[in-house]
């Protein structure tokens, strides 16, 4: 006879009712701290403040602030250092942002054999 053939349906290999809830619940609340981190920001600034960008928790730019008397000194070079290394720390701190709220969540997995 076939490995498994007369195994319960719906067997899962072992896993439990309670492990199947468990794993839902997780997958809940995964979810949700997705939604919290696609309207969560952080804000980041290079060159004194002078070039700020604002990103989500999900990675996505949602404004780059240059203040108007850097454009009248700067030159182009300059400028584009000062977009690049702000839109690097937002990054940054934005991957932070989402290890924060999804850590605990990927925590748990372990215990579960994962």
């Amino acid at each position: 006879m076939a490995k498994g053939f007369n195994r319960p349906a719906g067997g899962g290999g072992g896993m439990g009712g309670g492990m199947m809830a468990q794993i839902k619940k997780m997958q809940e609340q995964m979810a949700i701290a997705q939604e919290q981190l696609a309207v969560e920001t952080v804000t980041s600034s290079a060159g004194g403040g002078a070039v700020k960008v604002t990103m989500t928790g999900d990675q996505h730019c949602k404004e780059v602030i240059i203040d108007p008397e850097l454009i009248k000194d700067a030159d182009a070079e300059m400028l584009q250092d000062l977009v690049l290394s702000a839109v690097n720390l937002a990054l940054d701190d934005s991957r932070k942002m989402a290890e924060t709220k999804m850590g605990p969540l990927a925590g748990g997995l372990s215990g579960m054999g994962f």
